[in-house]
């Protein structure tokens, strides 16, 4: 699990998990199965070892393999004041085998099944980074493939131009 949201004061916080568990997260925190995939419901959150309410905010349900990861993901948008945050994280770090993700770990999860090729993951990092509009298309534009397309095409003219000269060296 991790933040998804820049640290501090907010309006919205979004805590995301990313893996086997992440609708067992849903239901210990809300008391209620996950809701339709890809569509949001508002639930009471409620820190189940104290039983103390947390917040009433979004819960969103990704299932495997349709989601930014390729795993089950869950996502709880709640108020962003910092209390709610740390509450929602030390209810979820009490959970057995549950952790605080890594700095870009969701991207790279999201590469090794498959969702990003690494120049797809690699934009997310300059998206995230952009401070100008400049850097923003660009990110976007490798983000939707552009740069990928471009390396695909030089693999494949490389190869295409090895067969021919093990070719002509044969004859």
């Amino acid at each position: 699990f991790a933040p998804a949201t820049a640290p501090g004061m907010g309006g919205v916080a979004i805590l995301r998990v990313s893996g086997p568990q992440a609708g067992v997260a849903i239901e210990r925190l809300s008391g209620k199965a996950p809701p339709p995939p890809r569509r949001a419901a508002i639930r009471r959150l409620i820190d189940p070892n104290s039983g103390e309410a947390i917040d009433r905010g979004l819960v969103l349900w990704f299932p495997n393999p349709d989601s930014m990861t390729g795993e089950d993901v869950a996502e709880f948008h709640v108020h962003g004041g910092r209390a709610v945050v740390q509450a929602m994280q030390e209810a979820l770090a009490a959970f057995a085998g549950f952790r605080l993700a890594e700095p870009g770990e969701f991207t790279r999860r999201a590469f090794e099944h498959g969702k990003l090729d690494l120049t797809e993951a690699e934009a997310v990092a300059d998206l995230v980074a952009a401070q100008t509009a400049a850097q923003r298309r660009q990110a976007l534009r490798q983000l939707d493939g552009a740069l990928g397309t471009l390396y695909e095409n030089w693999r494949a003219r490389l190869v295409r131009d090895a067969c021919r000269m093990a070719v002509q060296t044969t004859e």
